[in-house]
């Protein structure tokens, strides 16, 4: 139940992510509003280095690899949306790829990030809130930049008692 639970909810913050990606144009993805935020191109090479890493060989290796070089996530790349979009994608294959390897009873198991000892579920958890986190930050910067040509993600302002209606009747 937990692991449905966990693949369900890392799939719908993606799903929202990607709708904010799918309202914005190819130099939205590079707009900084000072020089300490970050922009979604940044954003998004960090999340795709995380999830490589921390993805990679989840329950044998430190989820900190070696190979991973943060900080240069953090530098400005002049990739096209489209190449980012790609790393996006090819980072969620990885956690969905090694969730969906999972079993129960991999969850009484032990895994290591920076050599510090969390259960799986800890593992877990700990990657769920990281990438909302992160998915809060693409929402907010979205709507900065759409403005108000802005597209609700969720229920509208001033639309709840009509969801609400709408549930009921459905």
């Amino acid at each position: 139940m937990f692991l449905k639970s966990a693949i369900q909810q890392f799939r719908d913050y993606k799903g929202l992510a990607d709708k904010t990606f799918a309202q914005l144009d190819e130099a939205d993805f590079h707009y900084r509003p000072n020089e300490v935020s970050n922009s979604l191109a940044i954003i998004i090479t960090h999340m795709h280095g995380n999830m490589l890493s921390r993805w990679t060989n989840f329950l044998t290796e430190d989820g900190e690899k070696e190979w991973r070089k943060r900080d240069n996530e953090f530098e400005e790349q002049q990739l096209t949306k489209q190449q980012l979009l790609t790393l996006w994608e090819e980072g969620w294959n990885v956690l969905f790829d090694a969730l969906q390897q999972l079993k129960v009873e991999d969850l009484n198991s032990t895994i290591h990030i920076r050599t510090k000892p969390l259960s799986v579920i800890d593992g877990i958890l700990r990657q769920l809130t990281h990438h909302a986190s992160h998915v809060g930050q693409i929402i907010f910067a979205g709507k900065i930049i759409a403005g108000n040509n802005w597209r609700s993600l969720s229920i509208g302002k001033n639309e709840s008692k009509l969801f609400n209606e709408q549930m009921k009747n459905s």
